[in-house]
């Protein structure tokens, strides 16, 4: 087993295809499908199932995909630590829900970073996949919440992944509604309050599960939904129609003008936290993002911290 097979692994494992990863990485086809096939007959396993519609991780692939990320970032480490005469690259990878203050916190650390060569990767995507992107060690650190009704589904799923959960803050659960909403002046609403309205949520892709949510009262049903994977979507939503979403109460700059947060009269809690592989050393750039969010959130009265 060679470094290069297993960034090989990696390529292949983004692109999807291994034509496409042939292609990323300046080699043939042939030279990168051989390589592969060497290193399954020396594992014993089958890492790639290939179709015409290109290749899929099998369960061991999936497996030893984790580990392939992380010896290649270790010795990325290693080899940056002892070259002469090169730059140390910084590299800093965040899987997160759809949350204002963990991107501000990324543009913090990308605008305070003094180094001459820097990799930074910010990903807003689905709840199971900020999970399954922890645990393959593709992103550092992953940003959700937990609340009363998904905590024991979703800290069994920590628990297979390898990964724990660090509490950031507490947020009484809020409704955004655009300014010239029906509900806009009300000191609080009350969930048949939200009845009559458009529900938007963002989409859980494969792993659409009600305990994937990223809003709480997911699992309530609705007559009108709309959903979508994109946080300028649900800006531009929210400002132009009488819809509603469900969330921290944390307003992004861009929703200040024309969005209202409104406490929703409940029983209920978010728990908003980051979780790590058990496995990885936080390095001083994970260190100086987690310290980024905890300011971050400190400039907001709505929510209560957790450290």
């Amino acid at each position: 087993m060679t470094l290069q097979q297993l960034r090989y692994l990696i390529a292949i494992s983004e692109h999807g295809s291994i034509n496409a990863a042939a292609q990323a990485l300046y080699i043939s086809q042939s030279n990168l499908s051989t390589a592969m096939k060497e290193l399954e007959r020396e594992l014993g396993i089958t890492i790639f199932m290939r179709s015409n519609r290109g290749v899929t991780l099998t369960n061991d692939g999936t497996e030893l995909l984790g580990y392939a990320r992380q010896v290649i970032e270790q010795a990325d480490m290693m080899e940056e630590r002892y070259a002469k005469g090169t730059a140390s690259s910084r590299r800093l990878a965040v899987s997160t829900q759809h949350y204002y203050f963990s991107l501000q916190a990324f543009i913090n650390v990308a605008e305070k970073c003094s180094s001459d060569r820097y990799d930074f990767t910010l990903r807003e995507c689905a709840t199971g996949q900020i999970i399954e992107d922890v645990r393959t060690f593709r992103s550092n650190i992953g940003i959700l919440y937990l609340d009363s009704f998904n905590s024991r589904v979703l800290k069994k799923a920590f628990s297979d992944a390898d990964v724990s959960f660090y509490p950031l803050f507490d947020a009484r659960v809020h409704v955004f509604v655009g300014v010239d909403h029906p509900l806009a002046g009300r000191p609080s609403v009350k969930l048949e309050d939200l009845e009559p309205y458009p529900r938007y949520s963002f989409e859980q892709g494969t792993t659409n599960s009600f305990y994937y949510s990223e809003e709480p009262f997911g699992y309530l049903a609705h007559d009108r939904n709309i959903r979508f994977s994109d946080r300028g979507t649900l800006t531009n939503l929210l400002t132009s129609f009488n819809g509603y979403t469900i969330s921290t109460g944390v307003l992004s700059s861009e929703m200040h003008s024309g969005i209202v947060s409104i406490p929703l009269d409940v029983d209920e809690t978010m728990q908003v936290g980051y979780i790590m592989h058990d496995e990885r050393r936080q390095s001083v750039l994970l260190a100086s993002y987690i310290e980024e969010l905890r300011k971050v959130i400190a400039e907001n009265p709505t929510v209560k911290a957790r450290y």
